[in-house]
């Protein structure tokens, strides 16, 4: 008899994912006894420490419940009532957060730039910055949010961001990143998370950590330091100070210890390069863009579509164009579940169309 557990259906989301038993461990090892309040405690001293190493320089952190809660708060940080955050058509920040930015910069606009693979492209970025800047009459260019990695899995190369942020420097203008899968992405490019940051220009990092392991724990990195009284000041208004901080910086400690956040990151990122392959291999899917973090987008045939949700898969299949669907990975899932699809995929592919009603009288 196997012993092999049977296979997740559930390809909708990285957020699906339960945590790492080492973040279970790290809370219940700080339930026990007392810590100061608000963020004074051991556990949160050790984040900004780890963080600081890992950056490479000294960084503050606040700790925060959400992703939603680090870009909106970053973002109020680095942006007037007045201004604009120039950003990506397709970011989370533009079409997923419920107006979170917009409430929390008390009402600054949100600029949406093209560009392919939910990357904005360097020219309209060049022309944005400049766009009505100093015109009373209109809102003012402040800041420009880059996602590591892009909503559709896509990841920006080093110098596609220092690009990026030589355009936003030269304008006078902040770098916020969305890194709500920025771990998949340092993973995807081996590179030292520092060159993706602060030596590319960012600011401000939304750090993220619940899609990757963690139970309800993210972060603001903040590289310019004299962000972060406001940033704190913001924090506690907006409900994100936790009194037993301690509890969020547990998750992130060990989180960061002996590079979890990157081996959790590798496999979600494996599995999905496991699932391209696997796809690729099947005639009738058409594969949407690279798979270079822990994405997968491609094109099925709506039976199949239809047979895949019958058969209890989860996904989505119905945000973009017709027969578009998203395959979503994470730290997870396992070769069986990757491979369980692919030939339910492929089975549903082959299965012969169904022959036409016959018209009767």
């Amino acid at each position: 008899m196997s012993t092999m557990s049977p296979p997740a259906h559930v390809f909708s989301s990285d957020n699906t994912a339960g945590a790492s038993p080492e973040i279970i461990e790290a809370v219940c090892r700080v339930a026990a006894g007392q810590a100061l309040p608000y963020g004074a405690d051991d556990s949160t001293a050790a984040v900004r420490r780890r963080l600081s190493e890992v950056f490479e320089r000294e960084v503050d952190v606040l700790p925060v419940s959400t992703g939603s809660a680090a870009n909106a708060l970053s973002l109020a940080a680095l942006t007037p009532p007045w201004g604009s955050v120039l950003c990506h058509r397709d970011s989370h920040i533009n079409n997923d957060e419920c107006g979170a930015p917009e409430f929390y910069t008390a009402g600054a606009k949100l600029v949406p730039l093209e560009g392919a693979d939910a990357k904005i492209e360097p020219d309209r970025l060049r022309a944005a910055v400049r766009h009505k800047a100093g015109d009373v009459h209109s809102v003012e260019p402040s800041v420009v949010s880059v996602t590591q990695a892009t909503e559709t899995g896509a990841v920006h190369t080093l110098e596609e961001i220092r690009t990026l942020g030589a355009i936003t420097k030269e304008a006078g203008l902040r770098l916020h990143m969305d890194g709500a899968r920025f771990a998949g992405a340092v993973a995807a490019l081996g590179c030292a998370p520092a060159d993706m940051t602060w030596r590319a220009g960012v600011d401000v990092l939304s750090f993220g950590a619940t899609k990757n392991g963690t139970m309800t724990a993210d972060a603001i990195v903040v590289f310019d330091r004299s962000l972060t009284a406001e940033l704190s000041f913001r924090a506690k208004r907006a409900g994100q100070l936790a009194s037993k901080m301690r509890f969020h910086a547990a998750q992130l400690d060990a989180y960061l210890t002996d590079d979890l956040w990157l081996r959790n990151a590798a496999r979600a990122n494996a599995m999905a390069a496991r699932l391209e392959a696997g796809l690729k291999a099947i005639p009738d899917v058409g594969l949407l863009g690279a798979a270079d973090a822990n994405i997968v987008f491609c094109r099925l045939p709506q039976p199949v579509i239809d047979g895949l949700l019958a058969d209890g898969y989860a996904f989505y299949h119905d945000r973009w164009e017709p027969g578009v669907v998203r395959f979503v990975t994470s730290f997870a899932t396992t070769a069986h579940d990757v491979d369980h699809l692919v030939d339910a995929v492929r089975r549903l592919a082959d299965r012969p169309a169904p022959a036409p009603a016959r018209r009767t009288r």
